[in-house]
């Protein structure tokens, strides 16, 4: 089943004086269950390419359709209710609210859908000690270091078991070991509950776990290689 099919996406936009021209006709699918990283240099359209396909910006001409829902001119709340159900974004820049603490960051998504009190904190609690926090729960984030916000907001993702997850590169604020750990967790929830993954990255080790690797270039596809499932 296609979980996300793009066609013809375009993003330009104004920078001061500059015209940049981010995606320049890109078509993709992503089949249910896939483990995808996007690289590439610098300006080539990765991240561009997640925000739309999350419905957080909007291309300037194509089309995209997630789990079946074409969201090009969605409506907002619409777009945000697919969000809440469907899709979990780690952001680069983590998007955590400081007044809440570690664990009520990871609820908070649970909080928005009606799951109950005693659920949200359990699977918070646990999920927080799979990422390396245990003792943490109760801290805020401007008390965190990076690296440790970045393990919250890969968290707070995944903790609702969305049918997928678009991460902006989850491990640039790790060392490889806290790394791997993320990638190998991800890469469970994805063979147990197979939840599609697509990373934007820039980490060798990142592209070493992808099952397909595909390389944007100015704003286009320059190569989508599949790999074998390695075991």
């Amino acid at each position: 089943m296609t979980i996300v099919e793009a066609k013809g996406l375009v993003k330009d936009y104004r920078e001061g004086r500059t015209d940049v021209h981010a995606l320049r006709g890109v078509d993709l699918q992503i089949g249910e269950g896939e483990f995808i990283a996007v690289a590439g240099p610098s300006g080539s359209g990765k991240t561009t390419l997640l925000n739309i396909v999350s419905g957080l910006d909007s291309a300037t001409a194509g089309e995209v359709r997630v789990d079946g829902e074409e969201i090009s001119g969605m409506r907002r709340a619409d777009l945000s209710r697919l969000r809440l159900h469907k899709i979990g974004f780690v952001f680069q820049s983590y998007n955590l609210i400081p007044v809440l603490t570690a664990r009520e960051n990871v609820e908070f998504t649970m909080l928005l859908q009606g799951v109950p009190a005693g659920e949200r904190r359990r699977r918070a609690m646990e999920l927080l000690g799979r990422v390396g926090l245990q003792g943490l729960e109760n801290r805020r984030p401007p008390t965190l270091s990076g690296g440790q916000q970045q393990r919250v907001a890969v968290a707070r993702a995944i903790v609702t078991r969305p049918r997928l997850v678009l991460a902006d590169e989850p491990t640039a604020n790790l060392d490889s070991e806290t790394g791997a750990k993320l990638l190998d967790l991800m890469r469970e929830l994805n063979r147990a509950e197979n939840m599609t993954f697509v990373f934007s990255t820039h980490d060798p080790m990142v592209m070493d776990y992808s099952r397909r690797l595909i390389r944007l270039h100015d704003g286009l596809v320059a190569s989508d290689e599949r790999r074998p499932a390695s075991a």
